[in-house]
């Protein structure tokens, strides 16, 4: 017999009640600002016991960036809103390729500002938008769904598979039940438990996938030479800010004034991780670009080779 929406949602732990919050509506501002905070500080705890699974998917990514591929996320709500931002903050922080992070959200993007709920019940719209981001083998896939039942996410999990991209299923309820969930290389299953206010999966289940995504694409950065120590050094400096950052790491980890990091920073065309190469090897932006290549992007071992 075929389970009904109605009978699926009672059956998720994201769309429970917790009986602690039954008179949250008669208790004073700050003791229902203590009462969502006390629940936040559960989700690092849930996310811990995952850290096998994130590690698992963040080889995946790392093995699709060093493949050439792109990174896709698909989701639905804040589920999809997440997937966006962190494809959106990928390119200034860690330099990648717009079109190699792109989040892909149920309705469009019109839905980054306004919400439209019923348009995440398509898995047909899902597959189509995988579809036309051709979506391909070298690719991989970061479905993202609090209910694990999301059709618009399922729909795009199912068609990234069926185009042999890697996959990765990021929820906030248990595990799905074996053949629930057609093509994830990787399940995420980070169980938060009930909301404070029930069914509000924009509170702790939002919480952490943004985590679970902060900590995924932040290691394989790191694991890519994207860092230098835990300086960011292939940063796009596109703002006032991201220049003025870009030459403090400069000095900080190249031990320069700054008008000499300010010069250094032209030579070597506004990037850091080149500029740094030059100074502690003293040589070339050419020479440091080989010096880079040669050791994988990594600049502590271009420093250590020269």
């Amino acid at each position: 017999m075929k389970t009904t929406l109605f009978e699926q949602l009672s059956q998720l732990t994201t769309e429970a009640q917790d009986s602690r919050y039954r008179r949250l509506d008669r208790e004073p501002l700050r003791r229902v600002l203590e009462r969502i905070n006390e629940a936040d500080l559960t989700v690092p705890r849930a996310v811990r016991r995952c850290l096998p699974q994130i590690e698992a998917a963040t080889e995946l990514v790392i093995a699709t960036w060093q493949g050439g591929g792109r990174l896709f996320y698909a989701g639905a709500g804040t589920s999809g809103r997440l997937g966006v931002l962190d494809a959106s903050e990928l390119p200034p922080t860690f330099g990648i390729d717009h079109r190699r992070a792109v989040g892909l959200i149920a309705g469009g993007r019109g839905t980054l500002v306004r919400s439209r709920e019923g348009v995440e019940d398509s898995s047909a719209n899902g597959a189509r938008a995988v579809a036309l981001a051709r979506v391909g083998p070298k690719d991989c896939l970061i479905a993202i769904a609090a209910s694990r039942r999301t059709p618009f996410t399922l729909g795009a999990l199912a068609a990234a598979h069926g185009r042999s991209a890697r996959t990765i299923f990021l929820v906030a309820n248990p595990r799905p039940p074996a053949g629930a969930v057609e093509g994830a290389d990787v399940v995420i299953p980070v169980v938060v438990g009930p909301e404070v206010v029930a069914g509000s999966t924009r509170m702790k289940a939002g919480t952490a996938q943004k985590l679970v995504l902060n900590m995924i694409t932040t290691a394989a950065m790191v694991r890519m030479g994207k860092t230098y120590q835990n300086w960011m050094v292939d940063l796009q400096a596109t703002s006032a800010k991201l220049q003025e950052r870009s030459k403090r790491i400069l000095c900080l980890t190249a031990g320069l004034d700054y008008d000499s990091a300010t010069k250094l920073l032209e030579r070597a065309g506004g990037s850091v991780k080149r500029a740094l190469v030059m100074a502690k090897c003293g040589c070339s932006a050419r020479q440091a670009d080989r010096l880079l290549k040669d050791a994988g992007g990594f600049v502590f071992k271009a420093v250590k080779a020269r």
